[in-house]
């Protein structure tokens, strides 16, 4: 059994809680073979040090969920994809992610998988610190629907509502908490977290946040006679999009996967009242300086 620092269990005020890692689960790619001869290479160390490991793919929601009460650790072996998915799985159990990269960017990720076993045996001996970033709760009110109906998603990057397969603008009226802010016609609008400022908000021309601040970034997309500015909404804020369009219309959660829209339909997004937690090893002022090294923004 191993201990681990847990800033985010304390009150404001408070010295942090320790608690206990005693299973860990391990989520390997399904379609990057080398991450399940990683992922077993861990488990076996993983046991050395008197945890129980666990594994499944990370498409596999139901085994992942099934495993996560009693978790206190996912490891995710893949790209920022991976551990979106993780994130969006965890969060509500309040499982903290360690990220292998084995993607292009790894925005998200901590370790590398050729170097990965001193890095692990830290975690494992309780010498890291908890970092946490704000998702996104949404809901989808289906009214145009015979049967008016609705479903909930959360995100930790961002949701789009965008145009489907046409090459034809949608128009999106868009209200902040009960006061009307504007009509988008544009591509889409992207409702972003601190975190997915620095992905398609960012291709966009939207500004980079503070990966810890709590604020929604809205951002239209191609924006044709209508507001091309991207706007930072405040803390607790709820942005509701109401959709006007005769044509195909998608909301995409984290760029992995879409839900239909129908004119009339409306999204609502604000804070969730979850939070992805990211075991770090680095110090704490890692973020501008590894942004610029990965976007190769250096004079």
């Amino acid at each position: 059994m191993t201990e681990m620092t847990n800033p985010a269990a304390s009150s404001p005020g408070q010295e942090p809680t320790l608690t206990s890692i005693h299973c860990a689960g391990i989520l390997h790619h399904p379609r990057k073979p080398e991450s399940l001869a990683l992922a077993q290479e861990m488990a076996d160390f993983i046991r050395i040090h008197c945890c129980t490991p666990w594994l499944a793919s990370a498409w596999d929601e139901a085994t992942v969920v099934s495993q996560l009460p009693g978790t206190d650790l996912l490891i995710t072996l893949g790209g920022d994809g991976t551990v979106l998915r993780a994130a969006r799985m965890g969060a509500r159990f309040r499982v903290p992610i360690l990220g292998v990269k084995l993607g292009r960017l790894g925005f998200l990720a901590e370790i590398q998988p050729d170097e990965w076993r001193k890095p692990l045996e830290l975690v494992l001996a309780g010498q890291f610190w908890l970092e946490e970033r704000m998702m996104l709760s949404v809901t989808v009110h289906h009214r145009a629907s015979r049967r008016p109906h609705r479903h909930h998603y959360e995100a930790l990057n961002d949701v789009v509502v965008g145009r489907g397969k046409l090459a034809r603008i949608v128009r999106v009226t868009t209200h902040v908490d009960e006061g009307y802010l504007t009509t988008y016609a544009a591509d889409g609008v992207i409702v972003a977290t601190a975190t997915g400022s620095t992905g398609y908000a960012l291709a966009c021309g939207g500004p980079i946040l503070p990966p810890e601040l709590k604020n929604i970034l809205l951002i239209p997309i191609a924006p044709h006679l209508s507001l091309n500015r991207a706007v930072v909404l405040a803390p607790g804020d709820t942005v509701k999009l109401d959709v006007e369009s005769d044509h195909e219309t998608i909301l995409t959660i984290d760029g992995q996967f879409t839900v239909d829209l129908d004119n009339g339909d409306r999204v609502e997004v604000t804070s969730s009242p979850h939070v992805a937690r990211f075991v770090r090893l680095r110090d704490r002022n890692y973020f501008y300086r590894e942004l610029m090294d990965k976007l190769r923004w250096h004079p």
